[in-house]
């Protein structure tokens, strides 16, 4: 409905001298479809007229006339709502959708642009936790909604790869390590490494010292202690990247924090010449409090570089090297202060592309059922949780579907996209609780119920394929065809017709608003609402026993929204079975 948007804003800019693009943001979707498509709050305009904001929604109701796609307009209160000509909507929507097929949803709007997203971030030689779920997914869809509006998009996985721990894990290895356990499963075993560390330096705290010394030796470059590090590195990566293609996430860059080494003294230098670095008993701070943040820590008085100096570095390579409009972090809500910190020092640097830096905050994940936990402590891998769920999903997809072929491959799919849409249906920014019951859900706000209604509309358009119609291929899957030889939409004219045409209007809207909110929630609400419409469609109107043209309007009217179910699910980075 980007179009009848569009229209509404004109007219309105006319009438009121507002700017086109003011009026656009400012349009709101009424709580119930027979209050109109769209509602304009007359608030807005209530002090510079002078007048109550009925009276100026009713002044203007009475001067707008019907257009191309705005069948009238009605006073609401103070809202003046808009009904649009939902005939002319299909007219344009279905051919639309049909022809794009697969690139339905990609727009144009960040042609030439460069935006980085930087998520995911495991720490080498860790587990991969369920912690690193919510930036992971996060991070994704924002990658994918952001490829599919034009932009040129770069992943980077920032690679916790440096740090006092590895001066633990060297000396750990050397102590009780042996390379076959290393080279068979390197993350659990580092990590059990760890933990076993930790357990001997309780008893002996000189442990401690002496992996400060062998960071230090690292840090200096020792040959030994760097080929222990690469080899850590190496094999955790391997492991990390396993896990990626499992869930379809690719990175462009796995530079982390040890890539950045060799360029920290450039940035230390360049605080200093502005003056934003001062000397406190041997470290170096930059001092904030007058921006209203705390100081913070450039560098230790040991010569050790801090996270922020770090990022610092890192940012400035990342506008050197890409060029970026936009730099967003999805990073946890905890880190907050210091993406402040960090934004504020890159502004005082005199940096133009200080303001295009973002934080994408995000909650915390926590378990309902605390079962999932592994024996090494309270760390619960993201491994455990996708098997976990693709079992689950594969003995439902039993239950409900013996017969159906390729069961495995489809509980893949739909436990994977369950625990993934799971947790980007929430608002970010809230805390997430994680339940089996609820993701695997296939009649809840859930990517089971999503798949379920893609599935549904395949076998549908399978089972119609012996009609007429040429838009249909053999599979039963849209040929674009001119959009004279589709079937009439006017023939769409049923309460439950019109509302489901409404909602499919929205759909690249939904797509705009996760980017510009950064929130992929908008586009995972978004789709099980298009799916409820669907499902109360299908439920009271028939489309295989209808007759003639309905039948083929019809066939046409579900192919559009397969075509957006399976597309927007992709966006999310959620796969759409054909069968379930």
């Amino acid at each position: 409905m980007l179009q009848f948007r569009k229209e509404i804003s004109a007219l309105l800019a006319a009438l009121t001298g507002m700017e086109t693009q003011e009026i656009e943001s400012s349009l709101e979707v009424p709580p119930a479809p027979e209050m109109g498509q769209y509602a304009f709050p007359c608030f807005l305009l209530s002090r510079r007229l002078k007048k109550p904001p009925p009276a100026i929604a009713e002044e203007l109701a009475s001067k707008i006339e019907p257009g191309e796609y705005l069948e009238r307009a009605e006073n609401k209160g103070p809202y003046l709502n808009f009904f649009v000509r939902v005939p002319q909507l299909a007219r344009r929507l279905l051919p639309e959708v049909i022809t794009a097929d697969e690139n339905y949803g990609r727009l144009n709007r960040g042609e030439g642009k460069t935006v980085l997203v930087d998520f995911s971030a495991p720490n080498i030689a860790k587990p991969f936790g369920v912690g690193h779920l919510r930036s992971t997914v996060i991070g994704n869809a924002l990658y994918r909604i952001y490829k599919a509006l034009g932009y040129r998009v770069v992943g980077i996985n920032h690679l916790g790869d440096w740090g006092t721990q590895f001066g633990k894990l060297i000396v750990a290895f050397r102590r009780w390590g042996e390379q076959a356990e290393l080279e068979k499963d390197p993350v659990h075993y580092l990590y059990h490494l760890y933990v076993h560390f930790h357990q001997e330096a309780e008893k002996d705290p000189s442990l401690e010292e002496e992996a400060r010394t062998q960071f230090r030796n690292l840090e200096k470059g020792d040959r030994d202690a760097l080929e222990l590090w690469k080899g850590f590195r190496s094999l955790s990566l391997e492991e990390f990247q396993r896990l990626y293609r499992f869930m379809g996430i690719e990175f462009d860059s796995y530079h982390g924090e040890s890539f950045y080494n060799d360029r920290i003294e450039e940035t230390i230098k360049l605080l200093q010449e502005k003056g934003l670095a001062t000397e406190s008993q041997g470290a170096l701070v930059a001092d904030l409090e007058p921006y209203g943040l705390p100081s913070c820590l450039l560098r230790k008085s040991d010569g050790a570089a801090l996270y922020i100096t770090r990022d610092l570095t890192a940012a400035i390579y990342r506008f050197e090297t890409y060029g970026f409009a936009k730099l967003f972090y999805v990073v946890g809500a905890e880190q907050t202060l210091h993406f402040k910190q960090l934004f504020k020092i890159l502004e005082l640097l005199g940096l133009p592309w200080a303001g295009d830096c973002f934080h994408v905050p995000f909650g915390l994940i926590y378990f309902k059922d605390g079962r999932m936990s592994t024996r090494e402590g309270k760390v619960i891998f993201l491994e455990e949780v996708l098997t976990r769920a693709r079992e689950l999903a594969f003995e439902i997809i039993k239950e409900k579907n013996p017969s159906l072929a390729h069961k495995e491959e489809v509980a893949r799919k739909v436990g994977l996209g369950a625990v993934i849409f799971g947790d980007l249906i929430n608002d970010r920014i809230k805390d997430v609780e994680f339940d089996w019951e609820k993701v695997l859900d296939f009649s809840g706000e859930t990517a089971p119920y999503i798949q379920y209604s893609h599935a549904r509309i395949c076998s549908i358009l399978r089972r119609g394929e012996e009609s007429s119609q040429a838009f249909l291929r053999p599979d039963g899957t849209a040929n674009a065809v001119a959009p004279e030889e589709l079937p009439d939409t006017g023939l769409l004219s049923s309460l439950e017709e019109q509302e489901l045409l409404i909602t499919m209007a929205r759909f690249q809207e939904a797509v705009i608003r996760s980017a510009e909110e950064l929130r992929p929630s908008v586009l995972a609400r978004y789709l099980v609402e298009l799916a409820r419409d669907f499902n109360k469609f299908y439920h009271n109107r028939p489309v295989l026993t209808a007759e003639g043209e309905l039948k083929e309007a019809r066939l046409l009217l579900i192919s559009s929204v397969r075509i957006m179910l399976r597309n927007g699910l992709e966006l999310l980075g959620v796969e759409a079975p054909e069968e379930m």
